[in-house]
C-alpha cells in the first residue's frame, strides 16, 4: 500500500526525516513529502510524533482514485518532451510531435513540446514540426543532461499545466529521468512503446509495447490516473509534416529555487571505429542465422557496399558471434526505419520485427517459403541468399558501371 502524509496532522517537526534510508522524505513548505524514492519499507510509520504518516488502506485509495477520476476534466492538450544533443533537436523529437499531432486531432486538443537546454531557433524548428507552444528554458547548464534538474522542471511543468498526455523518447536519456517525473507527478508510465491510439469509447491512450520477451503486443492503459505517460522507441514513428509557415508560442521557463544534488561537470562522446549508425541509414542489409557464419556476412557486406546501405543483423546472428552488437536490429538492438531493409536469411520473430517493420520497403530472402518475414515483407524472394545475394551485386554493379 502507498505511503502518504496527512498534510492536516503534519507539523513541519522534520522528525522523520533521518529516519528514511532512501531520501524519499523532503519538506514543501514547512510539511512532509513523500517523493519518488519510497521503496515503502514503512520505516517511518513510527517516528512520526503526530501520527501523520500513515499507509493508505484499500478503501482509502479506491477513493483517490476515484476523486482523481473526477478531476480528469482539468487534464487536456499533449506534452512532447524534446530532447537535445548538442543544442540540436534530436529526430526522436520530430517523431513524437509527428505522434502527437495525430492523437491531439482525434482529442480534438493541442501539442506542446519542452525543450531544455537549447535556444529559440531550436523551438521554433519544433513549432515547423507540428507544436502549438513550446515550453524553453535556455539555461546552459541544462545543455549536458541532468536527472535531477530534468525531472524537477518536467514534473513542475506537469503539475502546473496538467496535460492529459506526455510523450519522450525511450533513448538513454528518456529511460533515465522519465520514470522519475512519473513517480512525482504519481502516475503511471509505459516504457518502449511501438505503437499509440486512442480509445474511441473512454477516450484513453491505448499504448502498444512488446512483451514476454517480445513475444506477444501487449496493449497497455492508465484509466484512473494522469497525465498517461509513455516511452517511445526511436525510427518507429514517422515524422510529421514540416511548415515553415507554422505559428506557434514560445513560452521561457525560469530555474529559479530548482535544486540538484548532482553536477554535471563534463560529458565525453565515446568514439568507436567499430560503430554504425543504423538510425540514419537509407539502406540497411541484414542477416540473421540464415548467414551461417562470417563468410555469409561478407556477401552482405559485399551488397551494403555496392547499394551504399549499412549491414545490420537479427539478435541471432549476434549471439553467434558473427557480428557485433553495434549491428543488431530489433527490440533488444536498435529500431530503425531505412528506406529500403533486406532481410536475408532472417525468419521474422516478433522481436525482430518490432525494430524494422516500420522500413518504408522491406526485401526478405529465405529459403523456407512459410518463414513470418514474408507476411510484412514489401517483396519476397525464396531462395538461397548464398545464390541470390552475389548475383544481385554483380547486377547493381553493372547497372552503375563498376
Amino acid at each position: 500500500m502507498p505511503i502518504i502524509v496527512k498534510i492536516d496532522k503534519c507539523t513541519g517537526c522534520e522528525t522523520c526525516l533521518e529516519s528514511c534510508p532512501f531520501d524519499a522524505i523532503v519538506m514543501k513548505e514547512d510539511k512532509a513529502y513523500i517523493n519518488e524514492y519510497c521503496n515503502e519499507c514503512k520505516t517511518c510509520l513510527e517516528v512520526c510524533p503526530e501520527g501523520a504518516i500513515i499507509e493508505m488502506a484499500g478503501n482509502e485509495n479506491t477513493a483517490r482514485k476515484k476523486a482523481l477520476k473526477e478531476k480528469f476534466a482539468d487534464y487536456k492538450g499533449i506534452f512532447v518532451f524534446a530532447e537535445q544533443r548538442d543544442g540540436k533537436a534530436a529526430d526522436v523529437s520530430y517523431e513524437l510531435l509527428g505522434a502527437a499531432r495525430r492523437l491531439a486531432g482525434e482529442l480534438d486538443t493541442d501539442v506542446s513540446a519542452v525543450l531544455l537546454g537549447a535556444d529559440e531557433s531550436e523551438a521554433q524548428e519544433l513549432i515547423m514540426w507540428g507544436a502549438d507552444r513550446v515550453y524553453l528554458c535556455s539555461d546552459p547548464e541544462l545543455k549536458s543532461f541532468n536527472d535531477d534538474t530534468y525531472a524537477g522542471i518536467l514534473s513542475d511543468l506537469i503539475e502546473k499545466h496538467k496535460p492529459s498526455i506526455v510523450l519522450a523518447g525511450a533513448t538513454a536519456i528518456g529511460r533515465s529521468f522519465i520514470p522519475r517525473v512519473a513517480a512525482r507527478v504519481r502516475t503511471g508510465l509505459t516504457a518502449d512503446c511501438t505503437s499509440l491510439e486512442i480509445d474511441r469509447d473512454s477516450r484513453d491512450l491505448l499504448q502498444v509495447r512488446p512483451a514476454f520477451g517480445g513475444n506477444i503486443m501487449a496493449t497497455i492503459l492508465c484509466p484512473d490516473y494522469r497525465p498517461q505517460m509513455a516511452t517511445v522507441r526511436p525510427r518507429v514513428m514517422k515524422k510529421g509534416t514540416y511548415d515553415n509557415k507554422s505559428k506557434g508560442e514560445i513560452i521561457h521557463v525560469k530555474t529559479e529555487g530548482l535544486s540538484s544534488r548532482t553536477r554535471v561537470l563534463e560529458a565525453v562522446k565515446e568514439v568507436s571505429e567499430l560503430s554504425v549508425n543504423l538510425h540514419e541509414a537509407d539502406i540497411i542489409i541484414s542477416g540473421g542465422r540464415g548467414a551461417g557464419g562470417a563468410k555469409g556476412f561478407e556477401l552482405l557486406e559485399d551488397l551494403a557496399e555496392a547499394l551504399g546501405g549499412v549491414v545490420g543483423a537479427s539478435r541471432a546472428a549476434v549471439d553467434e558471434g558473427w557480428v557485433q552488437y553495434s549491428h543488431q536490429v530489433g527490440q533488444t538492438g536498435k529500431t530503425v526505419n531505412p528506406k529500403i531493409y533486406f532481410a536475408c536469411g532472417i525468419s521474422g520473430a516478433v522481436q525482430h520485427l518490432v525494430g524494422m517493420q516500420s522500413s518504408d520497403i522491406i526485401i526478405a530472402i529465405n529459403k523456407n517459403p512459410d518463414a513470418p518475414i514474408f507476411n510484412v515483407a514489401t517483396y519476397g524472394i525464396v531462395g538461397d541468399m548464398f545464390e541470390i545475394l552475389p548475383m544481385l551485386t554483380r547486377r547493381i554493379k553493372e547497372i552503375k558501371g563498376q
